[in-house]
């Protein structure tokens, strides 16, 4: 049978009640493009959001998808951007390294960063990581980074860039908390990103 002939098929895995596609393709890789990743603090209250949609090629392949979720029995939220499978392995990294280091997000942080500029497995993996708890944002990426953001608010994904934009100026002229923001800025996002939607979830640690 012919390359062409291939079309794709579907593999359905359920990790962490967040079901997840991953799709398999014969030849050339279709990339995924998906979704947009909010973090926002303020007045003592973290909130983490994320829309559902997964786009694969020109096509909407899912729009419920859960991206964000809660570790470390509650305390840290976590969320990520990029290829669902990588990122769900780097997640599994984080988690084990927050356990280490009795829930220290920045030296956990550091340690996976270090990990995964060095280690050859983790190095192909494609994906971004927002992490958080009451005190601290932190942005993982996978060319050894680790940011602290400058103000109460920071963004990964497709449309990470609108609702960035949308989460300072609500920090800077309203009254919301920090869930109503984050709320707010994605669903911003959503409405102009084509590979963001605003089917969201909105994780927080007051």
């Amino acid at each position: 049978m012919k390359k062409s002939q291939f079309s794709f098929c579907f593999l359905f895995y359920l990790h962490s009640e967040a079901e997840i596609i991953i799709f398999y393709y014969m030849g050339n890789k279709t990339k995924i493009r998906s979704t947009t990743i909010l973090a926002v603090r303020r007045n003592g209250q973290v909130a983490m959001a994320g829309d559902g949609q997964c786009t694969l090629g020109e096509t909407v392949c899912k729009g419920n998808s859960r991206k964000v979720r809660k570790i470390y029995d509650g305390k840290i939220l976590t969320g990520f951007a990029g290829s669902v499978a990588d990122a769900f392995t780097l997640l599994d990294r984080f988690e084990a390294k927050v356990k280490e280091y009795n829930g220290d997000i920045m030296r956990s942080a550091v340690e996976l960063a270090k990990a995964w500029r060095t280690d050859r497995t983790l190095q192909k993996l494609e994906a971004m990581l927002l992490v958080a708890d009451k005190k601290q944002i932190l942005l993982i990426s996978g060319d050894g980074n680790v940011i602290e953001p400058e103000h109460d608010a920071i963004a990964i994904g497709s449309g990470g860039n609108y609702a960035y934009s949308a989460a300072l100026a609500y920090l800077d002229s309203s009254d919301l908390s920090a869930k109503e923001i984050a709320e707010r800025s994605l669903n911003i996002a959503g409405s102009i990103c084509i590979y963001t939607n605003q089917n969201l979830t909105v994780e927080t640690l007051e």
